[in-house]
């Protein structure tokens, strides 16, 4: 059986096979055939201990998707606590990424081992180059390599977070290897439809990181305190940031909301039970104004 999430499907017979705790979340297949769950945990720009408490709540509450990088610095607690749930590594879905300062063919080879070694596993689930950072130049090497670790075994699937439409491409000609997903910025104010109609075409799973809003560069912008997200959740009576996560998953992305706060991560979870309707997501996706709350892939160098 299937269910349609727009632009996948998501296999409700995979999702079974993650394990008791994890039936509830819908799992899609990638372009090479892996699956993953439609539904993670971020871990960015929280403390040790948060990162471990977070995890561990996710975990309870049914999560099995994981969101690290190596420029977060927390790969080892991350392993650390994905060891002390005691939830079996056949289950979980452990990503991580490529910082700039890596890139480079044999470069990211060390890099994909280290991180390998860092999280305590003896494989990736996904691997993804965390900015293309253009003006370095060293993207289309680190992809490669990224292609080479796949075929090592060391990855299961491989993806890029950031790239554009032209970048996606470059890759795809040079290679014949489209990435599995793109990682990039989405939520209600901008959400990428451009971009997700050339992931479909392309079979690229899109993943929205900043589902909720917030930001950097000293743009800070909370999605979850607006009038038309709260309106929806209190016709629902859902939390925005419930409401912001089921609109992604509607659209048919995959989402790793960031919480360092058990209750929340437990709420972020419990969005299986209802559906936004037609009305509501019309209104969402006409929130769209163009707002970046992140740095602009063509110019960032990347961390």
């Amino acid at each position: 059986m299937t269910i349609s999430f727009a632009s996948f499907a998501v296999d409700t017979a995979a999702s079974a096979k993650a394990g008791a705790n994890a039936y509830s979340i819908p799992h899609t297949a990638l372009n090479n055939n892996v699956t993953m769950p439609v539904l993670g945990l971020g871990v960015a720009k929280l403390s040790d201990e948060q990162t471990e408490a977070s995890i561990l709540a996710a975990l309870e509450s049914g999560c099995r998707l994981i969101d690290t990088a190596a420029s977060y610095g927390n790969e080892a607690v991350v392993g650390r606590a994905i060891k002390a749930s005691g939830v079996p590594r056949s289950e979980l879905f452990v990503t991580t990424k490529l910082g700039t300062s890596r890139q480079g063919y044999a470069s990211t080879l060390d890099a994909c081992r280290e991180s390998i070694d860092r999280l305590g596993l003896d494989y990736l689930d996904m691997y993804l180059i965390h900015w293309p950072a253009p003006k370095v130049g060293k993207y289309l090497d680190s992809w490669q390599a990224m292609i080479h670790a796949r075929e090592q075994g060391l990855v299961r699937s491989i993806g890029v977070c950031n790239f554009t439409e032209d970048l996606l491409t470059e890759l795809i000609d040079e290679t014949s290897v489209a990435p599995a997903l793109n990682q990039v910025e989405l939520h209600p104010l901008f959400n990428q439809e451009r971009l997700r109609r050339f992931h479909a075409e392309q079979r690229i799973v899109t993943e929205a990181h900043s589902p909720l809003g917030f930001g950097e560069r000293h743009i800070i912008v909370r999605v979850i305190d607006n009038p038309t997200v709260k309106a929806i959740g209190a016709k629902h009576d859902r939390s925005p940031a419930q409401v912001l996560i089921r609109w992604s998953l509607q659209l048919g992305n995959v989402v790793t909301p960031r919480s360092s706060r058990p209750h929340r991560i437990a709420e972020n979870f419990d969005v299986f039970d209802f559906e936004l309707s037609d009305d509501d997501m019309a209104l969402l996706n006409g929130l769209h104004n163009g707002t970046r709350i992140h740095h602009h892939p063509m110019t960032f160098l990347g961390t």
